[in-house]
């Protein structure tokens, strides 16, 4: 049986102190380095040299445990945007311990008021270590299948009438949705409807248009960097990889964390871009 452990560790006189991204590009090269050691952690165990152990060391400023009256303040580089999903613990995933991500969590990674407030109170008040913020989606995610299951089936949404907090997760979801559709039967003409794997090809394109939309929105709301030069990236982690996805207009680079579009050519050569992927393509050849 294979064996991964996962270790955090605090010792009273290891002195271990965790320097913070100095600026936004270090932050996504370090939120993608922990993400690919936590997915190397599985993929590359040895069943015959025994347990697969990592141990992440706990700063002790990060859990209060200092005892010289030293205040414990928020010190996160980067916010991360998730979904609810419980499959997706963001921290673990990023390979990264207490007080360094400033964590949103909503169904759908959806942008409603309440997730805005979230992210302008940490823009506004931890800027002195805040780098970067991300909207990370994942594969297969429910609410992005349930907007999808109603566009697919109209009459669906009559079971939400009386369900107003899970409608206004599949209605701010519903403009992606009809993206992503017209997308595909723009490259691939009507008769996509009937492929075998549309409705999972529409779900996944859906999931990453949504963060990458998502992101671009926060972009520009926050400006080119003019708020402590704090930049914008989108993913979509991927369940059964455990690895980060982003398609990259103008390259053929999945891997990672990845800025997004910037404006609407950007955009159509991004769709064009996830329409090539081969995670995509395979879903539309089956």
């Amino acid at each position: 049986m294979k064996i991964v452990e996962i270790i955090y560790r605090y010792e009273d006189d290891a002195g271990v102190v965790h320097d913070r991204p100095t600026d936004a590009e270090a932050a996504l090269q370090r939120l993608n380095d922990g993400n690919r050691a936590f997915a190397e952690l599985f993929n590359s165990q040895d069943e015959q040299a025994g347990p697969s152990r990592h141990v992440l060391h706990i700063d002790p400023r990060d859990l209060g445990l200092l005892t010289d009256g030293t205040e414990l303040r928020q010190m996160p580089f980067a916010a991360v945007l998730g979904c609810s999903d419980a499959r997706v613990p963001i921290g673990h995933i990023f390979n990264e311990g207490p007080n360094e991500l400033f964590v949103v969590r909503v169904a759908g990674n959806t942008l409603g008021s309440d997730v805005r407030g979230s992210l302008n109170y940490a823009l506004e008040h931890l800027g002195e270590s805040l780098k970067l913020v991300v909207v990370l989606g994942h594969s297969g995610c429910g609410a992005v299948t349930a907007a999808v299951d109603v566009f697919l089936d109209p009459t669906g949404y009559l079971s939400l009438v009386s369900k107003h907090s899970v409608r206004m997760v599949v209605d701010r979801l519903q403009v992606v949705v009809h993206v992503a559709a017209r997308r595909l039967e723009a490259a691939l003409g009507p008769g996509v409807i009937h492929y075998s794997r549309y409705r999972e090809a529409l779900i996944e394109l859906s999931v990453v248009t949504n963060a990458a939309l998502a992101a671009h929105t926060l972009q520009r709301e926050i400006g080119s960097g003019e708020i402590n030069g704090v930049r914008v990236a989108y993913g979509v982690y991927l369940l059964k990889e455990r690895t980060i996805w982003a398609p990259r207009y103008g390259r053929d680079e999945v891997d990672g964390l990845a800025a997004p579009p910037a404006d609407t050519e950007a955009f159509i050569e991004f769709s064009n871009a996830v329409l090539q992927s081969q995670r995509i393509a395979a879903l539309l050849a089956s």
